[in-house]
């Protein structure tokens, strides 16, 4: 489809809207979830790219949140605090400290992820099991054509 088509360029609207909305009802609903485990969303964001990026530095994870270092030391503090990670030296280099989850931080990353899945499942049981797979297919796609950019990019 050609991106000067007035028509797609009405989907193309209709969509990102529609992308936003549901963005926003799972961000509200994120936001209750956590509310019930005396977490932020910051904090619940740091966890989650803890887990995928285990012993990452101060630095790196500051890029990944797109946080300045000064915030997230603040993040840090708090969460280490909280019982939520802790910071580790490198063995191989003294002069590097390493983030890692304990216990405590991998408990409430689960119980929010499992009431964040509830929820979901909750929506989701009502479209027809062809609708899912559907959309599973082309979320899975876009998602694709996105990320191939941004690693392009």
């Amino acid at each position: 489809m050609a991106l000067e088509d007035p028509g797609f360029s009405e989907r193309v609207a209709t969509i990102e809207e529609l992308l936003r909305l549901v963005a926003r009802v799972v961000r509200r609903h994120g936001r209750e979830i956590l509310s019930r485990f005396d977490i932020t969303p910051p904090q619940f964001d740091a966890l989650v790219v803890l887990v995928n990026h285990e012993g990452i530095t101060m630095g790196e994870l500051c890029q990944k949140m797109y946080l300045a270092c000064s915030t997230a030391t603040d993040l840090i503090d708090r969460m280490e605090r909280a019982g939520f990670l802790e910071r580790v030296r490198d063995p191989h280099d003294r002069r590097v400290i390493r983030l890692r989850i304990k216990p405590r931080g991998q408990e409430v990353l689960d119980a929010v992820m499992d009431a964040r899945r509830r929820y979901l499942a909750g929506v989701l049981s009502r479209l027809e099991e062809q609708d899912l797979e559907e959309l599973t297919r082309r979320l899975r796609q876009v998602y694709g054509l996105m990320a191939g950019e941004m690693a392009s990019g």
